[in-house]
């Protein structure tokens, strides 16, 4: 196999509405994209494009959804907030690390969820959050 195939043999992705550049670094120590609890001591990521659109959609603020190609700099492990508590196995491909991710570069040109989806999705995560459901690990 040759060294480009290798390279691309696996991409990750990371939803969010954060404004940056390849080089950057996704770092713990920063609040959740999606509640107000502390800042988290994982960064979050996925293998599937879908997923990623799932986690820009849903970020709070009023930046521009947005998904980057990311690379881990350390560890990773399965995501326990779906692997296997939502989800059995990891279908979504969520992982996590406590090592950052680097930004390689934006995705452009994707397409989100139907605006009815996106509304439920919102709400359902809602829920969660005042049910006590919706804490993040």
């Amino acid at each position: 196999m040759s060294h480009v195939a290798t390279v691309f043999a696996q991409s990750f992705f990371h939803g969010t509405r954060a404004d940056l550049r390849p080089g950057d670094l996704i770092a713990v120590g920063y609040p959740s994209n999606f509640t107000e609890a502390e800042p988290l001591s994982w960064v979050y990521f996925t293998a599937t494009l879908d997923a990623a659109i799932w986690g820009a959609e849903l970020a709070a603020g009023d930046g521009r959804e947005r998904i980057y190609v990311v690379e881990p700099t350390g560890p990773i492990v399965d995501d326990p907030n779906l692997t296997d508590k939502k989800f059995p196995g990891n279908p979504t491909r969520s992982f996590r690390s406590r090592a950052p991710l680097r930004v390689l570069a934006e995705v452009v040109g994707w397409h989100g969820h139907a605006p009815d989806a996106v509304k439920n999705m919102k709400e359902g995560v809602a829920r969660a959050m005042v049910e006590g459901r919706g804490l993040i690990d």
